[in-house]
């Protein structure tokens, strides 16, 4: 199936490694023109040069996603280099305190988290929004989390943020939909790699006296699928509402966990 993404600006904020990496080579694949956009552009740059080995353009813009300024030089930029931005992706954000009741989470902890996962997301989406809207044309995918669709004790700070980006992405689908712009959010489970075995499940480790792989385990157990999902998963779904198969779908959740926040 041709998801007809060949050429279209995508910018992509927190391509660096994980998820956002994954993404990133996921659209250089499907060959569109990259603008890859974080505060540590030097992380970014090997992504970028292993997007450009697959044949497509890539730039590579610094950008503090919290600084509004910041993300409307970035869309700048994008457009200076590219004319248009036809696709955006909000993969950047962070995991907050782990472990920690909602009590013994502190103020500036949760501050700063909803302002990563939150204002971030709202800064990009409002910088983008008036080239897109201009067009008449124009896709956001906002990668939220699925402690935004059911809650999680332990990660209360966390959980605010994506439910709040929830409501952007809703309240952002209804406004631009006149203007034939889709904002959708796909909401990733817990997702192999780094910050899934050195936080998530160290975390759980330490409490239960388990082994990694134990947590491991545990955490598959509470799948449908019985398996933990993977960045390729994710990827995937972006590329999905990122197409013009997904055309007709906006202000939708869709949960990339093996079946436990719909089930």
């Amino acid at each position: 199936m041709d998801l007809q993404l060949k050429d279209k600006v995508t910018l992509i904020t927190g391509p660096a490694k994980g998820m956002g990496a994954a993404i990133t080579l996921a659209f250089a694949r499907e060959g569109a023109k990259l603008v890859l956009a974080g505060r540590d552009t030097a992380a970014i740059e090997p992504v970028a040069a292993e997007a450009r080995s697959l044949g497509v353009e890539a730039i590579v813009v610094p950008c503090d996603l919290t600084k509004s300024e910041q993300t409307e030089a970035l869309a700048a930029a994008a457009l200076k280099s590219f004319g248009r931005i036809d696709v955006l992706v909000n993969v950047a954000g962070g995991s907050g305190p782990i472990g920690k009741t909602g009590w013994e989470t502190t103020t500036d902890e949760f501050n700063e988290i909803v302002e990563l996962n939150m204002t971030g997301c709202f800064n990009t989406i409002h910088a983008v929004l008036p080239s897109m809207i201009e067009r008449r044309s124009g896709k956001v995918v906002n990668v939220g989390g699925t402690f935004g669709l059911r809650g999680r004790a332990g990660r209360t700070a966390y959980s605010a943020s994506k439910w709040g980006l929830r409501g952007i992405t809703k309240s952002f689908a209804l406004e631009a939909g006149p203007y034939n712009i889709n904002v959708n959010n796909v909401a990733p489970g817990m997702v192999d790699g780094p910050r899934f075995r050195e936080k998530v499940c160290a975390n759980m480790a330490q409490k239960l006296g388990i082994t990694l792989e134990e947590a491991m385990t545990r955490h598959a157990a509470d799948y449908a699928l019985k398996r933990v999902s993977t960045d390729i998963d994710v990827a995937n779904a972006c590329l999905f509402m990122a197409s013009e198969v997904s055309k007709q779908i906006t202000g939708v959740d869709l949960p990339v966990d093996g079946g436990w926040a719909a089930l």
